[in-house]
């Protein structure tokens, strides 16, 4: 009631003293104010007290292949207290090699050992009580997840191999580790799309040697020739770094069946068209198979409200 009387002017001692106006059939309606519609759309936008870290998954095996090598783990978490809130968040998108001996299996493998070194880290500093500090880096902790799983998949699956694209969200801070060509990317709202990793590939490595034009590199034969990838090679050597979390915008992970498929231009407009993250992950894994989904297709989304 004291919401409506401050939106139309209205007070409660006029309506009593006043009398009360003689009903008639036909309604009457009349245009809010600018100040009114103000106030409605500020009683209903949502208001966060703290920090919150959001995310979705999208996945399909996609139109030409019969079975799915691409694996995905995504864990949100949000600690909030008398302290400051400390969103934490785990995204991990791994791309088995097609062609290789148990690709699926690689990268299910990556996807669970890097996931579970790092909770492991993690849990004595997010479930503890006094919570103890980590004795790493956090590029440390990353850098050994990802070398464990290398060595794994050498050992227990020789002849695989995988990429992995993943993501670590302690706060505001997103540090990522990267092997092969699977992608990570930060989405702005005014629709800037900007990749945050490097591919390993062939084709990539004849571009920065000015052997390939952009669109001579968008026709090459061997585009999904990877010269980096978990599982091969005696030496691994992974991108770990660390960036500012987009905010306000999105981070997205997503694996070559999605960035090679749909254009970035489309990939903004789906997620700035849809009316929340599971939507626009859906929608973009629609948009690969409607384009001839000639890979697997995952997708994650992640964003950071409040």
């Amino acid at each position: 009631m004291d919401f409506f009387k401050r939106l139309f002017g209205g007070k409660e001692e006029e309506e009593q003293t006043q009398p009360k106006p003689k009903q008639v059939d036909m309604a009457t309606t009349a245009p809010l104010s600018d100040q009114q519609i103000q106030m409605i759309v500020a009683s209903q936008t949502p208001r966060y007290e703290i920090k919150q870290l959001i995310a979705a998954v999208g996945q399909s095996v996609g139109k030409q292949r019969d079975h799915n090598e691409d694996s995905v783990l995504a864990l949100t978490a949000t600690l909030a207290g008398n302290a400051d809130s400390a969103p934490f968040g785990l995204y991990v998108v791994a791309d088995g090699m097609g062609g290789h001996q148990f690709g699926e299996v690689a990268s299910n493998a990556a996807t669970h050992i890097v996931g579970g070194n790092i909770v492991e880290k993690f849990h004595p500093y997010l479930f503890r009580m006094p919570a103890q500090s980590l004795q790493e880096s956090l590029q440390e902790v990353m850098e050994s997840s990802i070398m464990e799983a290398h060595q794994y998949i050498q050992r227990e699956a020789p002849g695989s191999g995988t990429t992995i694209t993943a993501a670590l969200v302690l706060g505001q801070q997103v540090t990522i580790g990267h092997v092969g060509d699977s992608r990570a990317y930060s989405i702005s709202p005014d629709g800037r799309i900007d990749a945050l990793t490097r591919d390993h590939s062939l084709v990539q490595r004849l571009q920065e040697l000015g052997h390939l034009s952009q669109e001579e590199a968008e026709n090459f034969p061997h585009r999904n020739v990877l010269i980096r990838a978990l599982g091969q090679g005696e030496v691994l050597e992974a991108d770990v770094f660390t960036v500012p979390f987009p905010f306000p915008g999105y981070l997205m992970i997503c694996s070559d069946g999605m960035w090679g498929v749909v254009n970035e231009s489309d990939i903004v407009r789906i997620v700035r068209d849809a009316p929340n993250l599971q939507r626009a992950c859906q929608n973009l894994v629609e948009a690969a198979n409607a384009a001839g989904g000639p890979d697997n297709i995952t997708v994650i989304l992640a964003q950071l409200i409040g």
